[in-house]
Order: structure tokens, then C-alpha cells, then sequence
């Protein structure tokens, strides 16, 4: 399945597509550890103009469809979001879809909050804690890096 799969960069026009994706696999696998106010925060986050506009976002497509995408920040260096649909989870594309976002970004450096779900995710692909789990607005993270 894997060597099915494209990553690309998300052209402007399937960034809505790319926020459904990010919104379903959420409401499935990340929503049972959060509060309703993190949820709702969340929620709000991935709808903030603003801030969606400052991101680099990098899609897996197989077969023109998209199943999986990853964004950044500050110039590579933050991973933002990183969602898989749940039908294609331990396929190797979250790891295609990280080793393309790793390619773009020069600094060898990345940081990312990760979901109490996808802390396992982080750890096999190289990402250490940096901290311990913390919770503001209540989305619960823990501060992870990869050097």
C-alpha cells in the first residue's frame, strides 16, 4: 500500500479537504483524551485563518485520494498536524509523510506537541519527550523533540 501512496505539498485549494481529514481522524482517535473544552479548543484552532495561512502543509495521496497530512511551522522545524486516516494507520505512510516534511525542513531540528495519542507515534519515529505531558486550554500534550 505503501508504495502507492504520493506525498506532496497541499495545494491552497485542498486545504479544506486536508481539515476534514484532520477533524475526523481527531473526533476518532484523539477526542476520548481530551475534555470538551479541549475538543472545542481544537476545534478552533484548525478553523483560525490566520494562523492555518502560516502553515506548510504536505498531503499522502493514494490514488488521488488523501489519506494523511502533515503541517509545519516555523520554517519546518514544528510539526503542527499530523493525521493518517484511520484506515491506513501502520501502512509506513505517516512515516513517508514525516521523512517528506523532514526533507524540506534544513535545520536537522524538530520539535512537535504531541496527543497523548500519537506519543508511541513520535517515539518510533526518533522524537524524545522534553518535558512532561502538560495541558493548556485543555488540549493535552507533551512537548517532544528530534535532533
Amino acid at each position: 500500500m505503501e508504495s502507492d501512496c504520493l506525498v506532496r505539498k497541499i495545494r491552497q485549494e485542498e486545504i479544506a479537504e486536508a481539515l476534514r481529514l484532520v477533524w475526523d481522524v481527531f473526533l476518532e482517535f484523539e477526542s476520548p483524551d481530551y475534555t470538551k473544552e479541549g475538543v472545542e479548543e481544537f476545534y478552533k484552532s484548525i478553523h483560525d485563518e490566520s494562523y492555518l495561512s502560516k502553515l506548510c502543509w504536505y498531503g499522502a495521496f493514494i490514488q488521488e485520494k488523501l489519506v494523511g497530512i502533515i503541517a509545519t511551522r516555523n520554517e519546518g522545524t514544528h510539526i503542527v498536524l499530523f493525521f493518517v486516516d484511520g484506515k491506513y494507520h501502520r501502512q509506513g505512510i505517516g512515516r513517508r509523510m514525516f521523512e517528506f516534511a523532514r526533507s524540506m525542513n534544513s535545520s536537522g531540528k524538530m520539535t512537535v506537541n504531541s496527543s497523548p495519542y500519537a506519543v508511541p507515534v513520535y517515539h518510533r519515529l526518533g522524537f524524545c519527550d522534553t518535558d512532561t505531558e502538560q495541558v493548556v486550554n485543555g488540549l493535552r500534550f507533551t512537548p517532544m523533540e528530534m535532533k
